[in-house]
């Protein structure tokens, strides 16, 4: 998997670049447009690589400050014709697929954390969906909100946040899921009272609900679940894969939950909300867990591929074998 790297740089700084992305392992091709930038005013580099290698380049260019004084951007091309792209994915070592580019997880999960209408409307959305599917017993209506359910991108933002210590955006997936999951229930709740005199159902629609049960009986089961979510969720969001299904599978341990709450406190029945509350909390704490667990992983593993890469690199890794040694002193 090849990635494109564009990077804007002032001309001081471009010659530098350069030589950096030439010498660095899984560089495919690498052009540079003097003078094309004009805000900020320098050159143009850009620069295909192996996707493995990206991570390496991308801390190099921090550690220039090439972010501050320009401009980084990455895409990945959908056809690249190239055997120089070809043998450079072939020298690095691991799979492009199991390559982490922090800076994108973080930009995506960032932008996916904020309090925002658009949040807030498909989570009330979603919320009232699975409350329609609980007191008509309908695992369609609450399958579909699953599929509608935002709150993946909170979650996935919060691990983050834990794990890099950046608290700006752990205080702000924290305030979209304290805000957003309170007033989704609140709107539930408040369309279950309007509709228990308009006799749209009765008030012991909880008590043959059988295909929602699970809803509101806590146990380990459900907390394997809420992980495993958590553990799918982070991977698709790292490799770079479609995370659509994933947030179906997120929703299944969250949303139900909160539209089950808003349901049984209107109809008086507080030992099923209160166990669905316990329910909900379970499974988000279960699913940040084991986001974070996923992303401190691949850290690891990310290291010891940078270790080996450097090992790699050192004057006895490079001897060819049979090639003759220095004597010993």
């Amino acid at each position: 998997m090849i990635v494109q790297l564009r990077i804007c740089v002032p001309a001081a700084l471009s010659g530098t670049v350069v030589d950096l992305c030439m010498g660095h392992a899984g560089s495919a091709e690498i052009a540079v447009f003097r003078g094309s930038s004009v805000v900020p005013a320098g050159d143009v580099i850009t620069v295909q690589l192996a996707r493995e290698s990206v991570e390496g380049l991308m801390e190099e260019l921090h550690g220039l400050r090439v972010p501050e004084l320009g401009s980084v951007s990455a895409s990945t091309p959908e056809l690249v014709l190239s055997e120089r792209a070809d043998k450079a994915s072939k020298e690095v070592p691991g799979e492009g697929s199991d390559a982490v580019i922090w800076d994108e997880v973080s930009r995506q999960t960032g932008e996916d954390s904020r309090l925002t209408w658009s949040y807030l409307a498909f989570l009330v959305i979603a919320t009232q969906l699975a409350g329609i599917g609980i007191v008509t017993n309908s695992a369609i209506a609450i399958v579909g909100a699953m599929v509608v359910g935002p709150e993946f991108g909170p979650l996935a933002a919060l691990a983050l946040g834990l794990v890099e210590r950046k608290w700006a955006m752990v205080r702000a997936a924290a305030v979209a899921l304290a805000v957003g999951f309170p007033v989704a229930m609140l709107v539930t709740a408040a369309a279950a009272w309007i509709s228990i005199p308009l006799g749209l159902y009765p008030r012991d629609v909880l008590d043959h609900g059988q295909a929602v049960e699970f809803i509101y009986h806590p146990g380990p089961y459900s907390l394997i679940v809420a992980a495993l979510a958590g553990a799918a969720g982070m991977l698709s969001m790292t490799s770079h894969r479609s995370s659509a299904l994933i947030g179906v599978f997120i929703s299944v341990t969250t949303v139900p939950a909160a539209g089950y709450i808003g349901v049984a406190l209107v109809l008086g029945e507080a030992g099923k909300a209160a166990g669905s509350a316990v329910q909900l909390f379970l499974n988000l704490l279960g699913i940040v867990v084991a986001a974070a667990a996923v992303l401190l992983f691949l850290k690891f593993a990310q290291r010891r591929g940078e270790a080996k890469r450097a090992l790699s690199k050192t004057p006895a890794a490079r001897a060819r074998p049979g090639a003759p040694r220095p004597p010993r002193r």
